[in-house]
């Protein structure tokens, strides 16, 4: 069996870097419609659909802020006109910052769980009209060794979006088995180069990843990538309800 997309129409939701952007242009180079997303650089967003199409990928770049169920409905739409939504990854997220839960915020709270956990939720409500009717379709969600391990200083509210995602992924794959839809979570470590350890992450705590990873190395996106891959394939078919965790061995369940 080839590890292949070809004929699918994916949607990738954060796409202008890091792991979305190597997400986006993976599931491209292996054949899917891309439509990626930002709501906020419409000069970068171009600038990653250019580069997928020039490698010859079918792509739409769509400006959504997709914590709003209206503004989600573009992304939907754009594949639409690809001819369907066979996969949807819920890549949008972020720490937002640090912030300890003595110094507990509400505004900061609400805003992390909006952008990690809602668009998760709107964006799986938004897609599931189209893949019921096919009774076909993957979902993967991101969570993060936070959810596990709880995460770094001030990351309390990131860590327990995190973890919210992995319940609502295991309460999904029930609620879609039926139509033939899996729904899988990817659950990332240490990732280095990206905007996530760049912003909050000290240089000296990523110098010292390295030598506290088993693998010996930091992870990189493209790792996440050819996971993220896999699950949207039919060599996962089988599989739902599950977390891969792609950490080198920094963390074992």
């Amino acid at each position: 069996m080839e590890l292949s997309l070809t004929d699918k129409v994916a949607i990738v939701t954060g796409s202008i870097q890091g792991i979305g952007r190597a997400v986006a242009e993976t599931l491209a180079a292996s054949g899917a419609a891309v439509v990626i997303n930002n709501h906020e650089n419409p000069a970068k967003l171009e600038e990653v659909a250019q580069g997928i199409s020039e490698r010859g990928g079918r792509v739409k770049a769509v400006i959504a802020d997709v914590t709003s169920k209206q503004e989600a409905q573009k992304l939907v739409e754009a594949a639409l006109e690809f001819g369907g939504i066979d996969i949807l990854i819920n890549n949008a997220g972020g720490l937002v910052k640090r912030v300890p839960v003595a110094d507990f915020d509400e505004d900061h709270f609400q805003t992390v769980l909006d952008v990690n956990l809602k668009t998760a939720f709107v964006m799986s409500h938004l897609v599931l009209p189209h893949m019921k009717e096919k009774r076909a379709g993957k979902i993967i969600n991101f969570s993060s060794q936070a959810a596990h391990d709880g995460g770094g200083p001030g990351a309390a509210a990131y860590a327990a979006s995190k973890g919210a995602i992995w319940t609502f992924t295991k309460s999904l794959a029930k609620e879609l088995a039926p139509f033939g839809i899996t729904v899988n979570a990817v659950s990332p470590g240490f990732i280095a180069q990206t905007a996530f350890h760049n912003t909050f992450t000290s240089k000296e705590a990523q110098d010292k990843m390295p030598s506290v990873i088993p693998l010996g190395r930091a992870g990189s996106a493209d790792d996440v990538a050819k996971i993220v891959l896999f699950l949207a394939s039919a060599l996962s078919d089988y599989m739902t309800g599950q977390s891969l965790e792609i950490n080198g061995g920094l963390y074992m369940p």
